[in-house]
């Protein structure tokens, strides 16, 4: 039978812990624990907490870029490409509860003027985020579905800071209406 890969272990369970319960709020031996690893195997694959926190921020953009297939299914119109893109990220959002909110978002609130490579690491998720919007929106503003006032830049700059607003928002009401308000204004108006 093979070895369970513990690094492995402390990343997955992390990436759930750190999202649900913060990181300053998350401590090594809580990490150990559900990992069910002894606390020394932590150390001997990060050097610290914050090295993990680096890796919990890669796996969590891998796999929300994972949910960013639908900007990438051209079947579908750009609009709808992004109206399927943020049905995806809501029914992720409502599977917790609406209680997790956005890791980058909760990373960027607790840790960006605490840990430099984490806020550096953040930046580049929210332009690698903001870069893949921009393209689908740049073919909407060529087919004209998508409004031209703005460049697709800003637009998708813009998507992506009113979203934090929006999770922000739902994870303190543990509702989905202020990510259904969000989807039904950024269609309806801003976009268009």
């Amino acid at each position: 039978m093979p070895k369970p890969n513990v690094k492995e272990q402390i990343v997955a369970t992390s990436l759930g812990l750190l999202h649900s319960r913060g990181f300053n709020a998350t401590s090594v031996q809580d990490i150990t624990a559900a990992a069910g690893v002894p606390k020394g195997s932590f150390y001997n694959h990060f050097a610290s907490k914050e090295a993990l926190g680096l890796e919990v921020l890669q796996r969590y953009s891998a796999e929300a870029n994972d949910l960013a297939s639908a900007l990438r299914d051209t079947a579908l119109s750009p609009l709808q490409r992004i109206e399927q893109y943020f049905r995806d990220f809501i029914a992720a959002n409502a599977a917790n509860d609406f209680s997790c909110g956005c890791l980058l978002g909760n990373f960027g609130t607790e840790l960006a003027n605490q840990v430099p490579a984490i806020r550096e690491q953040m930046q580049r998720a929210f332009g690698g985020w903001s870069g893949s919007l921009a393209t689908v929106i740049a073919e909407g503003q060529r087919d004209g579905s998508i409004g031209t006032a703005y460049t697709a830049a800003e637009l998708a700059d813009f998507v992506v800071d009113a979203w934090q607003g929006a999770v922000l928002r739902s994870k303190t009401e543990r509702s989905s209406e202020p990510l259904e308000r969000y989807a039904r204004m950024m269609l309806g108006r801003i976009l268009v």
